[in-house]
């Protein structure tokens, strides 16, 4: 696994965060992603298609090569957006789902992705809010996006 680590940016809370609502985040590194990797998602999921684990049949294969899962790809989402951005002074933030998703194009195995992420809305509520956050994956020398998700984050206030 290759990354090339990004600084991300600190906002102060829920409100300094909502400030940049309609706003690009930025990017985070690059990170390559590996065979290896793709075969231990498929050995966690149950996912051995082709495609994906057998680096000589997909080689005469539509892509030339294995390519990542889909849902592999978006579990890489949170390592990437956590370069790209952190919400200071909460005492608690998880998932709480995604909107839309979608993957337009595929993950070679090899290549390199990146994300990057615009801060959609924040609806606040007694505990904090939830914040919806759109990331775009791409693949380095590719003209489409690999995956595009809104996802959502419960925000707790400290």
């Amino acid at each position: 696994m290759t990354q090339t680590a990004a600084a991300p940016t600190h906002y102060d809370g829920i409100a300094g965060f909502e400030s940049r609502v309609g706003e690009h985040l930025g990017y985070s590194g690059w990170r390559q992603v590996t065979q290896k990797e793709v075969d231990l998602f498929a050995e966690a999921t149950g996912d051995h298609q082709w495609i994906h684990v057998d680096p000589e049949r997909a080689a005469n294969g539509p892509y030339g090569t294995t390519i990542a899962h889909g849902y592999l790809t978006l579990s890489l989402v949170p390592i990437l957006v956590q370069q790209i951005y952190k919400v200071d002074g909460l005492s608690m933030q998880v998932n709480y789902g995604v909107d839309k998703l979608r993957f337009p194009a595929p993950v070679p195995v090899g290549s390199r992705i990146r994300a990057g992420a615009e801060l959609i809305k924040v609806d606040r509520n007694d505990k904090g809010g939830r914040a919806t956050v759109r990331v775009t994956v791409e693949v380095e020398g590719s003209d489409r996006p690999a995956c595009v998700v809104d996802t959502i984050a419960a925000m707790v206030d400290a």
